[in-house]
């Protein structure tokens, strides 16, 4: 048994029955036991997408994932527009520059949402972009996205492709593929899928699939096109991650048999649960529109975080985030995402109340 509780943003949690499954001896990749393990976790994944649609499965962490969407759909020189609310959605506008793309960057304050009006105004702007870049849930702020308007938006006043970083929203917030429009959406195994680092998942339209024959970005391991024809043979062009692969199996069975409207709806009763009690606490929360995954918590200026997180994980055994950019010094990320329930979150409040009183 830990002798700690993980509250970070990620990596989460993970169930004593993944951990044991990867404990397991592994099999051969090449055999037809992981073919018939394969086949099940594609399906499974499209269950959790909400898609009929291929859902690609990479060794890499989700910023790999999104990195191999841009090389796969686009060219040097096309214009994508990206929204930048937070460290991670700063990195969809680095990365694709540094790929050598042109980047619309719509840029806002840490803890605010895009709204319609601001990408319809890029968008009318900027005729010529190929693609909207989202992020569902900006994990350095704990602010949500609603990403089911903006891409309404998007598909109804361009051809662009509406492209959403769900890293910590799939498996928590409630996300539709299919039915919202969206043309790729990439997210990661250490989050609402309850999961070590290891493994990132991309779900593509067939708009977006279309677009793999007109990039001419360089690519090799990340070459959708190989991917996508081993995944129709239920099997991966490279060694994949089977032991990850094993606890992903089992981690999707638990998902699927909970039911994915009642995890969404649990994770909003203890969003909202925990933000009442931070609240009670005096305490602000940072963002303005914010997530039912991850909470980003202000400090009280007396406190310096190194002594807060140091007390409340040495005394309390909770590890809770820290956090980032320009905000590092002056708030705590909690996450409640995944294999979290209320006995956590009451655990997590009192945690906090009695830091706060002891660090007076």
């Amino acid at each position: 048994m830990a002798d700690y509780y993980l509250y970070t943003p990620g990596p989460t949690s993970v169930p004593e029955k993944v951990r044991k499954r990867m404990a397991e001896q592994v099999i051969y990749h090449r055999g037809d036991e992981f073919k018939k393990l394969f086949t099940r976790i594609n399906k499974n994944l499209q269950y959790i997408f909400q898609t009929s649609q291929p859902v690609l499965t990479l060794v890499s962490s989700g910023t790999g994932g999104m990195e191999a969407t841009f090389v796969n759909l686009f060219s040097p020189d096309d214009t994508i527009i990206s929204v930048n609310n937070g460290k991670f959605s700063a990195r969809w506008v680095e990365m694709p520059r540094a790929l050598g793309l042109k980047v619309i960057d719509l840029r806002l304050d840490w803890g605010e949402a895009p709204t319609a009006a601001q990408v319809l105004r890029l968008l009318r702007k900027h005729p010529q972009a190929k693609a909207v870049y989202l992020v569902h849930c900006e994990t350095s702020t704990g602010t949500v996205t609603d990403v089911r308007s903006l891409a309404k938006v998007i598909r109804n006043n361009s051809s662009a492709l509406v492209c959403v970083d769900g890293v910590s929203s799939i498996g928590a917030l409630e996300f539709r593929f299919d039915d919202w429009g969206i043309d790729v959406c990439v997210t990661a195994s250490q989050k609402g899928l309850m999961l070590p680092p290891g493994l990132a998942f991309v779900a593509l339209s067939r708009r977006a699939i279309r677009k793999f024959s007109s990039s001419s970005l360089p690519k090799y391991y990340f070459d959708f096109k190989k991917i996508l024809n081993s995944y129709r043979s239920e099997q991966t062009p490279w060694t994949p991650a089977i032991s990850l692969l094993m606890g992903l199996d089992e981690s999707l069975k638990m998902i699927h048999s909970e039911g994915l409207e009642k995890i969404w709806k649990r994770h909003k009763i203890l969003a909202d649960s925990l933000r009442s009690g931070i609240k009670k606490l005096g305490l602000e929360i940072l963002s303005k529109n914010p997530s039912n995954s991850v909470t980003a918590v202000l400090l009280p200026r007396h406190i310096k975080s190194l002594e807060f997180h140091n007390h409340i994980q040495n005394k309390y055994g909770c590890i809770f985030g820290k956090g980032q950019g320009h905000y590092a010094s002056e708030l705590f990320r909690i996450g409640h995402i995944g294999n979290v329930q209320e006995s956590d979150v009451q655990r997590i409040i009192t945690a906090i109340k009695k830091t706060l009183n002891e660090l007076k």
